[in-house]
């Protein structure tokens, strides 16, 4: 997975792989991969599906080239909530994005370093 700063503030993982690499298909495919992780989890929650590509093409919004496809997983693990801040940074939101010939799949890094793993480690299971 890489690790990199999205619009210089925002903390995100990446894992960028070619459909010949992936255990899966499509987005929806992926979707229904990582919905079964969460619902597998003692503390995960999902929450909905989100079609951002749909969406963003319904309202005439800009779509990037070579996308075809890109749609979130939201869920939530809510292990603690100490506090207010907490409830700022949740949900937790896994995309998955369709260039053609390659996925990109990629979330905001979790303030809670056993939710980062662990989604990390569902991202990872998507290849081959």
């Amino acid at each position: 997975m890489q690790q990199k700063i999205f619009k210089e503030k925002y903390p995100i993982f990446a894992l960028e792989f070619t459909k010949a690499e992936s255990k899966f298909d499509s987005v929806p495919a992926i979707l229904d991969f990582l919905h079964a992780q969460v619902e597998a989890h003692p503390k995960a929650i999902n929450i909905a599906r989100f079609d951002h590509f749909s969406h963003t093409k319904s309202i005439g919004g800009e779509i990037g080239e070579g996308i075809e496809d890109a749609q979130n997983l939201i869920l939530c693990f809510g292990m603690q909530l100490p506090s207010a801040d907490p409830v700022a940074v949740r949900p937790r939101s896994i995309g998955v994005t369709d260039m053609g010939d390659r996925f990109i799949v990629n979330f905001m890094e979790a303030p809670n370093p056993i939710a980062n793993d662990t989604m990390e480690a569902w991202v990872k299971q998507l290849v081959k």
